[in-house]
């Protein structure tokens, strides 16, 4: 089958382990992503299969293992240039910056499928040098990053794995090494959160064993995503020194201009503030959480969603330190921002948040504001 093909055969049934491969040949790694692209957009892998952390461990360690494919260079359809990989990266980032506001299962965001099935995949089989190639691979994974990080917010997990894999193949392709790596812990982050810690560790310790010669602010969200794992693992010990490695390796990033690629631009002091809230609020530390809390700075426009599951982890932290005149003010910001954006990641900390309320179900104002995230309404119809 050619790339050209692809399309006429994502009529026929679709294997449930498709996209979940990372193949050791160009050639068949191209036809892969292509057969996968083509079909991700059925309902089928939202509802017939199943997210499955152990399907992350075989493209983890062939990623690791396995050198940068020799040649790019392709002959196929139209010729490819620069211009096409710079449209496909204009796109990625208008797409980023749309999920951090609008969350995952957004129209805007949405496009990114779209784009990789209609346009980069075409692209793969077109003509092109060496050295576009690598560019076109390397775009090509940002977008499936892109893709597979909707998914996951959006709570399509099973779509997202295999975005993900099929991103890790192409930064390898691409000989992306720290692209790889972030990558990597993106499907650490969602092995994570589905409560697969040592999973989610292995990967990023590949991830961090393998970048050791990239951006210092590359490596320092890796040390982050580590610290949140051993968090929500209980593990105080190793989460403070996995922070402190990625505190200073920021320190060091924000020292120096220059290397850091466009995608990991977001990865500030005060994001990683805001995910420290986080790490300490899961090891029990309220206190500690709510010290952090006042680094973490980020524009509440433009990082709608992060803005608003904070908040929903800060009231969670003063539920913890039993302060319920503290909690709700912030679990209420937290219903007003949320509630804006399309991200299931962000109804699942709501209804965890709900939750934590328990102990005070019976008070009127916890009353308000469970009946708030249960009916999804806008702040104005409900307060």
């Amino acid at each position: 089958m050619t790339l050209s093909e692809i399309g006429l055969a994502a009529a026929e049934p679709i294997d449930d382990h498709v996209g979940l491969a990372f193949p050791r040949s160009l050639s068949a790694a191209l036809q892969t992503a292509g057969t996968f692209w083509s079909s991700m957009d059925r309902r089928h892998f939202l509802t017939a299969t199943a997210f499955s952390a152990a399907a992350f461990g075989p493209p983890t360690l062939r990623w690791l293992s396995q050198n940068t494919d020799d040649a790019s260079a392709h002959t196929g359809g139209r010729r490819i240039g620069r211009a096409d990989i710079t449209e496909l990266s204009e796109l990625a980032e208008q797409a980023r910056h749309t999920d951090s506001r609008f969350g995952g299962a957004s129209a805007g965001v949405s496009a990114v499928a779209v784009c990789l099935r209609d346009v980069a995949s075409p692209m793969l089989g077109g003509t092109y040098t060496d050295a576009v190639g690598k560019e076109l691979f390397a775009a090509t994974a940002v977008l499936g990053r892109l893709a597979g990080w909707a998914d996951f917010d959006a709570g399509h997990h099973p779509r997202a794995q295999r975005q993900f894999i099929q991103a890790l193949r192409m930064s390898r392709a691409a000989g992306e090494v720290a692209l790889g790596g972030y990558v990597l812990s993106c499907m650490a982050l969602q092995a994570c959160l589905r409560d697969y810690h040592d999973d989610a560790l292995d990967m990023i310790d590949a991830a961090t064993s393998a970048t050791r010669h990239s951006p210092p602010r590359v490596r320092a969200f890796l040390y982050l995503v580590e610290a949140r794992v051993h968090a929500r693992a209980r593990s105080p010990k190793a989460a403070g020194q996995a922070l402190a490695v990625s505190e200073r390796l920021l320190e060091r990033a924000d020292s120096r201009t220059g290397d850091d690629p466009t995608w990991i631009d977001f990865h500030t002091r005060a994001r990683l503030a805001a995910d420290a809230v986080e790490i300490h609020r899961d090891l029990g530390r309220p206190a500690e959480a709510l010290r952090w809390n006042e680094e973490a700075t980020m524009p509440a426009d433009r990082f709608a969603r992060s803005y608003g599951i904070r908040m929903a982890v800060v009231s969670s932290a003063h539920v913890q330190a039993r302060d319920l005149e503290a909690a709700l003010p912030a679990a209420h910001t937290s219903v007003d921002i949320l509630g804006r954006v399309a991200s299931q990641r962000a109804r699942d900390y709501l209804d965890d948040l709900v939750g934590r309320f328990a102990p005070w179900r019976s008070e009127p104002e916890v009353r308000l504001l469970t009946d708030r995230v249960g009916s999804g309404a806008s702040p104005s119809t409900q307060r």
